[in-house]
């Protein structure tokens, strides 16, 4: 006999089972067993909201076979993921294996080392009822808004669309930030921008025109900006004014989940659906070469910004054999987690701040790797040493060929600084999202001669972060941002270019209807009170079925009465019609939905019943048949290439085409993975590389997605 104990993952069960060892049988439930059916509403909304579970779909035999498990073991540990829908599921495994929810069999690992498993064993208590409630509310809330709001926007705008609670309310943060881009009139707006050269260090430095001895001058059209940079030809420049001091930089306090996934796309372009990926496996347990299975950081579903004593003592230790004693501060650093953070768990950290990335590295997948790497940086610098600069803000002269003009010389000012004690940047510094020069001045005096490198002007923008403003409104949870993108990506109502999020046209016209219609749906500050009121379930300060009234029963009453005003309204997407006349009748055809994506089908309906694929082309053709080239997708999704005369002809390619003609044959050319560019007529052979972006477009571009 032994003792059973059910996590979520396979990964998670084969590290913990290593560390229990006999005496323990360790199994995976795979995520939920139980949940709401999908094929009707399942919430009995006149019994107080009474959900209907069922066993999830394929799980009836495991299900069964866990059963005869469990009767079979002297005991029962509950050991899925140490949060809320982690709570739900213990509830439900409890449930289905009629345990008595009064015992203490519920056990939960922070990290999943042998230090954390035999904590984990050694603190057993029940299962957290109002924690499985706040789940249970955010559950039926989600079920109920989308059950009964999903059908109405199909109706009203086109099939197979949907509505969320939390997804409605990102979808119209996008949308307003580009309606006010749309409504924002540019003042027009000039910077001249310099680089001299230091003759005594040969060194190149960035400058910024500033204006002249009586002020600062705003250039405000190209106009203006020609005129000074005439009245500057000819001129020598000297420095005027040097100014020195010095100060401190902190380091960024270590990850919680928001800031992993934002700082991973800064640096690496992941999604955040790759971030936490990877982040869950890290957790869960990696077979690491000399150490076996083990998981290498802590829980990485947190926005809480505590570490324990432990980690930061060990951290501290590997600090002072690898640095030495003066990259510790004088007193140790901690960080204020957000008011309303959730403090059941540590920050983001290494399990081992010994274990290094590199040692780690042979044993982790590439992007295991990229995120270990990030996480150890990021915490071992937060314990370090704050960094000391020298600062220099130099003025700069430029003395004229001829008179000077009015006002006095011109001045450019240049800022910068250099290193007096690196302290943590000698590991780690926080990126962020606007580039920034490297900020180091060569040293340089009063009255020193500079020699002009170029001159010219610029214009620049920036672009604020959709995860950062989700935290910053309390929309979601640490766990949901990534799904909450990937649903109104996945959905077509928001489009990915480069790394900006904006939204289609469908997406606006849902935004709109939702903000017209139902204006608590996707208002930020009622779904922060409802996280906030979620929250409070979970602490056990707020009844969950009272807290579904408050909302339901306003929300029922609005959706009949927009029912019954919109009940002969159809809106229309200029997105949906096409220049493609229909063979039977003549009519353009529109673009439709169906269970099977989209197609094209004739407006006459039910008159004229013509449909047909949708095919997208992309101005390539044919190397064999000269046929259009169109983009098609495999079962499983992947986009590939064909010709559109198939099956007459069956060419088909993974390569991407491109506008470009072969010098040779003047066939089209296509781009191969690895950076060719390839003629794929047979009789040619043509190829060549591909043209290297200039750094700061290709850094502008997010890295594709991995498939999972």
């Amino acid at each position: 006999m032994s003792k059973l104990v059910i996590v979520e993952s396979p990964a998670k069960a084969k590290t913990i089972q290593k560390y229990l060892g006999k005496g323990y049988e360790v199994t995976a439930s795979m995520g939920h067993v139980r949940d709401l059916p999908p094929a009707r509403l399942s919430v009995d909304v006149k019994k107080d909201f009474a959900p209907k579970y069922a066993i999830i779909k394929g799980k009836e035999q495991f299900v069964k076979d866990l059963k005869k498990t469990a009767a079979a073991s002297d005991k029962v540990f509950l050991a899925t993921d140490p949060d809320r829908e982690g709570e739900a599921i213990s509830w439900h495994l409890a449930t289905i294996l009629n345990l008595d929810l009064s015992e203490a069999n519920r056990v939960t690992f922070n990290e999943i080392t042998k230090t954390g498993v035999k904590n984990g064993m050694e603190n057993p208590h029940v299962v957290d009822m109002d924690l499985v409630n706040a789940q249970q509310a955010r559950r039926i809330l989600d079920r109920l808004v989308g059950y009964k709001l999903s059908p109405f926007v199909s109706q009203k705008i086109h099939r197979g669309l949907s509505a969320g609670r939390v997804q409605s309310v990102a979808l119209r943060m996008i949308v307003d930030r580009e309606e006010e881009i749309r409504a924002f009139k540019p003042e027009e707006y000039w910077s001249l921008d310099a680089k001299f050269l230091t003759p005594s260090t040969r060194r190149v430095f960035a400058a910024a025109f500033y204006g002249n001895e009586q002020g600062k001058i705003k250039i405000e059209n190209k106009e203006q900006a020609d005129a000074i940079l005439s009245q500057l030809d000819g001129a020598q420049y000297r420095v005027k004014t040097v100014k020195k001091g010095t100060r401190r930089k902190s380091p960024a306090p270590p990850f919680i989940t928001s800031t992993l996934q934002q700082e991973a796309s800064r640096r690496m372009g992941f999604q955040a659906r790759r971030t936490m990926k990877a982040a869950q496996e890290l957790y869960e347990g990696v077979e690491v070469e000399g150490i076996g299975s083990v998981g290498l950081i802590t829980y990485m579903r947190t926005d809480s910004l505590r570490i324990s004593e432990e980690a930061r003592a060990q951290g501290n230790d590997y600090i002072k054999e690898h640095w030495g004693e003066k990259y510790l501060p004088d007193k140790p650093r901690y960080f204020k987690s957000r008011a309303n953070a959730q403090d059941g768990h540590e920050a983001i950290r290494p399990t081992m701040p010994e274990l290094t990335p590199e040692q780690a590295k042979k044993s982790l997948t590439a992007d295991q790797y990229k995120l270990y790497n990030l996480i150890w940086k990021r915490f071992m610098a937060s314990l370090m040493a704050n960094c000391i600069q020298n600062t220099v803000r130099a003025e700069i002269e430029a003395l004229p060929a001829q008179e000077p003009q009015e006002g006095g010389h011109y001045l450019f000012t240049a800022s910068g600084y250099s290193i007096k004690f690196d302290g943590f940047t000698v590991l780690y510094e926080e990126s962020t999202d606007d580039a920034e020069a490297d900020g180091r001045l060569p040293e340089i005096k009063e009255g020193d001669k500079l020699k002009l490198k170029e001159i010219g002007g610029n214009q620049h923008y920036t672009e604020a972060s959709l995860i950062k403003t989700l935290e910053e409104n309390g929309i979601g949870r640490p766990s949901t941002y990534a799904s909450i993108i990937s649903t109104i990506t996945g959905r077509d109502y928001v489009k990915r270019e480069a790394k900006q999020l904006h939204p289609t046209e469908l997406g606006e016209a849902m935004t709109k209807l939702l903000r017209e219609k139902f204006p608590k749906i996707v208002n930020t500050k009622f779904t922060a009170s409802m996280e906030s009121s979620l929250d409070k379930v979970g602490e056990g300060q707020e009844d969950y079925i009272k807290m579904l009234h408050a909302f339901y029963d306003d929300f029922d009453v609005t959706l009949q009465k927009v029912k019954e005003e919109m009940k002969d309204v159809k809106i229309k997407l200029a997105e949906d019609e096409t220049d493609i006349p229909c063979e039977k009748c003549g009519r353009m055809m529109v673009v439709k939905v169906g269970r099977y994506g989209k197609f094209l089908a004739c407006p006459g309906y039910p008159e004229c019943k013509n449909t047909k694929p949708l095919v997208q082309e992309t101005g390539a053709f044919c190397p064999r048949c000269g046929g259009k080239v169109i983009m098609k997708k495999s079962k499983r999704g992947y986009p590939f290439y064909g010709c559109s005369n198939y099956p007459d002809c069956t060419f088909m390619t993974w390569d991407q085409p491109t506008a470009e003609t072969c010098p040779k044959c003047g066939k089209s050319l296509f781009k191969r993975r690895g950076g060719l560019i390839v003629c794929l007529n047979e009789d040619c052979g043509y190829e060549r590389k591909a043209e290297r972006k200039k750094k700061g477009a290709a850094e502008s571009e997010e890295k594709p997605e991995a498939e999972s």
